[in-house]
């Protein structure tokens, strides 16, 4: 019966702390669990991210990044491709297995383009810059914060949207409710019809005073299809 009584009182007081926390306050509370210096905004360095996926073969990319000097390259690693982007302050230079020409069928089956380019600078720095990333313009935070069971666990939830020109999905993080460690996050194209993704983050990698989510495992909503899994082989900053 005690423990009936205590988790019952674990309950009731994730709720209560729910009620007298505003979105921007739970917001503030992980950043500084996440990124207590600030040292996101400013950071340079490396990062080796493996992605493992059902019924295919590893993907390694090595990203080298300077958020200040705007500078983002990807070097992605698949089979017998290498295929590099460079964005450096809006110049995209692209090149396959080293080289700068690249014959145009193989071009399109390979997807090699600078739109690419930039999505994949703004998937990894959105990405592995949460939660810090969601203090950027035109991101709207819910003020309401509400409590979740996820996989068996209880969480304090942020809700964020985006302004038209940002973006349409709509975002949920889920965060430990005594450490306010980022912890799960999903999002929704419409959340009508329970579509988008859920993402699990376990594990942390400790980089320039930041805490980072080192193993990301994906799933569909709609059924819990594994999709695959991010893995923060190596995180290095550079003076």
């Amino acid at each position: 019966m005690k423990y009936y009584f205590l988790t019952l009182f674990l309950v009731l007081s994730y709720f209560t702390q729910a009620q007298n926390i505003s979105g921007t306050e739970l917001l503030e509370r992980a950043i500084s669990f996440h990124d207590p210096e600030g040292n996101w905004k400013s950071f340079k360095g490396k990062m080796l991210v493996e992605m493992e996926t059902p019924n295919s073969s590893l993907r390694r990319t090595v990203i080298q990044m300077d958020l200040l000097s705007n500078y983002f390259k990807s070097t992605v690693t698949k089979d017998s491709y290498t295929i590099e982007s460079e964005l450096d302050k809006g110049e995209c230079t692209l090149k396959l297995n080293g080289s700068t020409a690249i014959i145009p069928k193989i071009k399109d089956s390979l997807k090699i383009t600078c739109d690419r380019a930039k999505m994949l600078k703004n998937y990894y720095t959105y990405l592995y810059g949460l939660p810090m990333k969601l203090k950027d313009p035109g991101t709207l935070i819910d003020s309401k914060v509400t409590t979740k069971t996820f996989k068996g666990k209880e969480y304090l939830v942020l809700k964020a949207g985006y302004d038209k020109e940002v973006g349409s999905d709509t975002w949920y993080f889920y965060f430990d409710p005594k450490t306010y460690a980022m912890e799960v996050y999903r999002f929704f194209h419409d959340e009508s019809k329970n579509d988008g993704e859920y993402i699990l983050l376990s594990e942390l990698t400790h980089v320039d005073g930041m805490n980072i989510p080192k193993v990301r495992a994906w799933y569909y909503n709609k059924d819990n299809t594994y999709l695959g899994t991010d893995i923060l082989q190596k995180m290095t900053a550079i003076p």
